[in-house]
């Protein structure tokens, strides 16, 4: 009798589960927009990822990329007539974007993650807000320069990203036997090279010149002269099946990097000392970018 209690129990617990689910699946498959007018609420996930968005010793979250998604939410507000959005920031890694997205924790990643076919398959991308190469840093007495300096040695790179794959393809097409060592964090895969652990690390070139500025000593590491790939484009991520918020925003965007705001947030986190860090990268925006910005297209 009491077996039977407890698998009807466990029955009616399962039920009640399943409910659960799918009043939550509900929920996130409400459109963004729609979502955002009834809730007036957005959430943003953000990285550990400085210049483009990081938390700051304040608890702040900052930087160029969040400067750039708080001038969309005002374009959503006058979009949407509504007094106000509260937006609520969120934490992510390289390795959950997506999975954050697609479950309904963040309805935008505002970071610098890079746009490319692959993942265009499981996220849709706005208008691309910078474009960087990858390029690897070591330690300027190991005297690494190229590629093929790194042949037979290990090179970290940080889980969920394409520097993963660009290293694995740039070893087997030039036969360079280069171990890859994935970590979870940015700051892991460059403390490895600090602590002589790993040859180089490899990533996106402006993010490894952050990283090196923000050290006690910059003149310690040095960037590849070689670059392990073209420019690329880095754009804001959405979930795939929702066009009317990914056209909101890419619309937003074209507004803003048609106006004086874009420079202005260029300027602030590239070419001034950046608010939080302290640092100045001395990055003028460059041509393509320019350009880029003032004809904002689709990366196909």
């Amino acid at each position: 009798m009491r077996m039977y209690i407890f698998h009807c129990f466990l029955l009616a617990f399962c039920a009640l589960g399943s409910i659960a689910a799918k009043a939550e699946e509900k929920v996130f498959d409400t459109p963004t927009l729609d979502r955002i007018a009834q809730t007036g609420k957005i959430r943003i996930g953000y990285g550990s990822t400085a210049p483009f968005s990081f938390l700051n010793a304040d608890g702040q979250v900052l930087g160029y990329s969040i400067d750039l998604c708080r001038a969309v939410v005002e374009k959503l507000k006058q979009r949407l007539k509504v007094q106000s959005i509260d937006v609520q920031f969120v934490p992510r890694t390289p390795s959950n974007r997506v999975q954050l997205l697609n479950d309904g924790t963040i309805d935008i990643e505002c970071n610098a993650s890079t746009n490319t076919a692959e993942r265009r398959k499981s996220a849709a991308f706005a208008y691309p807000h910078f474009f960087t190469v990858t390029r690897y840093v070591s330690l300027r007495k190991s005297g690494f320069k190229t590629l093929d300096d790194l042949k037979g040695r290990s090179v970290s790179v940080a889980l969920g990203t394409v520097n993963v794959n660009e290293i694995n393809e740039s070893s087997r097409r030039r036969k360079l036997n280069i171990s890859a060592v994935p970590v979870e964090s940015l700051q892991a895969a460059f403390d490895m090279v600090t602590e002589g652990r790993v040859a180089a690390f490899a990533m996106d070139e402006v993010l490894l010149k952050t990283m090196i500025a923000r050290t006690q000593n910059p003149s310690d590491y040095v960037l590849s002269e070689e670059q392990v790939t073209d420019a690329q484009p880095f754009g804001f991520m959405m979930r795939v099946n929702d066009k009317a918020f990914v056209g909101a925003v890419n619309e937003a965007l074209s507004e803003i990097y048609k106006s004086e705001t874009a420079k202005e947030i260029y300027k602030r986190w590239f070419e001034e000392s950046m608010p939080g860090l302290n640092i100045n990268l001395g990055l003028p925006m460059s041509n393509f970018l320019a350009e880029a910005l003032r004809n904002p297209k689709i990366v196909e």
